[in-house]
C-alpha cells in the first residue's frame, strides 16, 4: 500500500513538473548565508582599556564568525560616538566585506572626551540602524553590538529614543545585542531593556573589555605568513583605486607586523586563507570570480609592472602569484589548525577567557545564528 502511494505521488509530481526532494536533503543551490555584524562602540575617555583590546581581537572575531555551518559570508560595520560637544558625535562605517578596511578605521579610534556622564547613545544607534546598509534580504542575519558604559541622553530631541529605536531595529530584522562596560546602574537598567526589546542579549563584562589574548607556538610563523600573503596582491583599478588600496594594504601589513600584534597577524592569516581575500583592490581574486577579463583590461587600469605584457603573458603573470599565494596558503591552513587545537585547550583551562568582550560577542552570535539555521559549535 505504500509502495502504490508513492507511486502515485511520483507520478502527480511528474504531471505537475514538480521535482521530489527526499527528506532531510539539502538543496544543492541553497545560497551561503550572509552574517552582518555592527559594532556601535562609546569612544569616550573611560573607553580606553576596551577599543585598544578590540583592535586586538577583532581578526578573532571575525574568524569565529566564519565557523558557522554552513559557512557564511561575513560582513562587518563600525559605529564609535561621544556626544554632544566632543570632537564628533559619531562616526559612521558602513557594512563592507573587506575587514582590512575595518581593522584600519578600528585601529583609528581614540579613547577621549566624555566625562560628564551620559553619552549619545540615541544618536549611535539610529546611525547604525539607518546608516551603514544593511541587507534588504530577510535571510540574512543582522546583528548589532552596542557597547558602552553610561546610560543615553534621553533629553535631546535629534533622534527617537532607544526604546523607540530598539522597535525600530528589530522590526528591520537586527538583533540589539547590549555589552555594559563596568558597572553602572543606570547604564545597566537601559542596556537590558535595549536588549529585551530588540531580542538580544545582554551582557556585563569588566571596564577595560576582560579580553584576554593567549600565545601560542604559531604565532610568529602564521605572522610571517601573514605578511607574504599581503605580499601576493596584485592592486587594479583607476589611479585613485590603486593608490588607496596600496596603502591600505602597506598600512595593514606594517601595523601587523609589529611583534605586539603577531596573534592578531596570525588570525588574519587564517581569515584571508579561508575567505580568499589576501588584500584591498587585489586583481588575482577578481580574477578568479570572473569580475574581469584580462585580455580586456585596460593598461592604466593594471599595476605599472604588467602595462607592457601581452595578454598571453599578463595571465602567465597572475598565474604565477596565485601559485605563490596557493602555496603560503597551505602553510597557513596547516599552522592554523594546529593553533586553533592549542587555543581550544587553553581556552577550556581558563575560565576568564570565557569572560571578555569578544567572548561575549561570540556567545550572542551562536544563539541568534540558530534563528537563520547557522550552526556554531
Amino acid at each position: 500500500m505504500k509502495r502504490k502511494t508513492a507511486m502515485r505521488t511520483a507520478a502527480m509530481a511528474a504531471c505537475l513538473g514538480l521535482a521530489l526532494i527526499p527528506a532531510g536533503a539539502k538543496t544543492q543551490n541553497a545560497p551561503q548565508p550572509v552574517v552582518e555584524v555592527a559594532f556601535v562602540l562609546d569612544t569616550t575617555g573611560s573607553m580606553s582599556g576596551l577599543i585598544e583590546g578590540a583592535k586586538k581581537k577583532i581578526w578573532s572575531i571575525a574568524n569565529q564568525t566564519l565557523l558557522g555551518e554552513p559557512r557564511p559570508k561575513v560582513r562587518m560595520a563600525l559605529v564609535g560616538y561621544r556626544d554632544k560637544g566632543d570632537e564628533y558625535v559619531t562616526k559612521v562605517f558602513p557594512l563592507t566585506d573587506n575587514i582590512d578596511e575595518v581593522y584600519e578605521n578600528l585601529t583609528a579610534f581614540r579613547a577621549d572626551g566624555g566625562g560628564d556622564g551620559p553619552e549619545n547613545v540615541n544618536q549611535a544607534l539610529h546611525d547604525a540602524i539607518h546608516k551603514l546598509g544593511w541587507s534588504k534580504d530577510r535571510r540574512t542575519l543582522k546583528i548589532i553590538y552596542l557597547v558602552g558604559d553610561f546610560p543615553p541622553h534621553n533629553e535631546y530631541q535629534d533622534v527617537p529614543t532607544y526604546d523607540k529605536l530598539a522597535k525600530q531595529a528589530i522590526e528591520s530584522g537586527i538583533y540589539v545585542n547590549t555589552i555594559l562596560c563596568g558597572g553602572n546602574p543606570d547604564a545597566r537598567k537601559v542596556w537590558q531593556e535595549i536588549a529585551r526589546m530588540a531580542e538580544g542579549n545582554y551582557f556585563a563584562i569588566a571596564q577595560d573589555g576582560g579580553m584576554q589574548e593567549i600565545a601560542t607556538p604559531y604565532d610568529e610563523d602564521l605572522a610571517k605568513l601573514n605578511t607574504e600573503l599581503i605580499g601576493t596582491v596584485v592592486v587594479y583599478g583607476d589611479a585613485k583605486a590603486q593608490r588607496e588600496a596600496g596603502e591600505r594594504n602597506e598600512s595593514v601589513a606594517a601595523s601587523m607586523a609589529k611583534p605586539t600584534m603577531a596573534p592578531a597577524s596570525a588570525e588574519r592569516a587564517s581569515f584571508a586563507s579561508k575567505t580568499g581575500q589576501a588584500g584591498s583592490g587585489d586583481l588575482l581574486r577578481a580574477v578568479e570570480q570572473k569580475k574581469v577579463s584580462l585580455r580586456d583590461m585596460k593598461a592604466d587600469e593594471l599595476p605599472p609592472e604588467m602595462r607592457n605584457l601581452t595578454p598571453q603573458q599578463r595571465e602567465e603573470y597572475i598565474q604565477k602569484q596565485q601559485a605563490k599565494r596557493d602555496t603560503i596558503n597551505a602553510k597557513i591552513k596547516k599552522l592554523s589548525e594546529k593553533r586553533s587545537v592549542f587555543l581550544r585547550k587553553a581556552v577550556e583551562s581558563n575560565s576568564g577567557a570565557k569572560d571578555g568582550f569578544d567572548a561575549k560577542v561570540l556567545e550572542a552570535l551562536r544563539a541568534q545564528a540558530a534563528r537563520k539555521d547557522i550552526t556554531y559549535k
